[in-house]
């Protein structure tokens, strides 16, 4: 697998039942360290909102993902939220949804109900998008090679992640996986550049 599927903007769906008011944003979603902002700015504006439910899932192993049901019944909110994002095999987003009590408690079926109308419903108004999986490499090279490293990494569609400049440059690149082989050949091929 050298791709994956993840969304580039923001997506916001809103469902109601039974008085309650639910709204779910989709984020696109880089690290967890993200999390606490997104939360922060949702509570301020939404003061009289009584749950904010989310899930979300980053990276490609499959293994770094996290659903908090925010005071629901355990398991009716946060999984079928999460449960959305994994059905539509994307990564790196984020759902939180947002509920506004309306009186009438729903029940567990319900609530699950709910949070999965919601979460999918968010997802349904923002395009996926195809990304590359990305090889890191650190490169280190004398400035005066900076056009030809640059020309290489265009060619083969390469991010750079980080770079330093001084008397040596360091480019901290993502390669998509597939040219990983040719972009480092390429690299090492020319002179006086460090390839980790």
């Amino acid at each position: 697998m050298s791709y994956y599927n993840t969304i580039e903007q923001e997506g916001l769906a809103e469902f109601k039942e039974r008085g309650s008011k639910f709204l779910a944003y989709s984020f696109p979603f880089a690290h967890a360290g993200l999390l606490k902002p997104i939360l922060q700015k949702l509570k301020k504006e939404h003061p009289k909102a009584v749950h904010f439910c989310f899930g979300y899932r980053v990276g490609v192993d499959g293994n770094n993902f996290r659903s908090s049901d925010d005071g629901e019944p355990s398991g009716s909110a946060g999984k079928p939220i999460l449960g959305q994002i994994d059905s539509k095999e994307i990564t790196d987003v984020l759902i939180v949804v947002v509920r506004y009590f309306g009186g009438t408690l729903l029940g567990i079926p319900g609530l699950i109900n709910a949070y999965k109308s919601t979460a999918a419903m968010s997802l349904q108004v923002v395009p996926f998008v195809r990304k590359p999986i990305l090889h890191k490499i650190t490169i280190q090279f004398d400035y005066t090679q900076q056009n030809d490293i640059l020309t290489i990494l265009k060619i083969y569609g390469c991010v750079i992640i980080s770079q330093e400049n001084q008397l040596f440059s360091i480019f901290c690149v993502g390669i998509p996986l597939e040219r990983k082989e040719e972009v480092i050949y390429k690299l090492k091929n020319l002179r006086n550049v460090e390839v980790s």
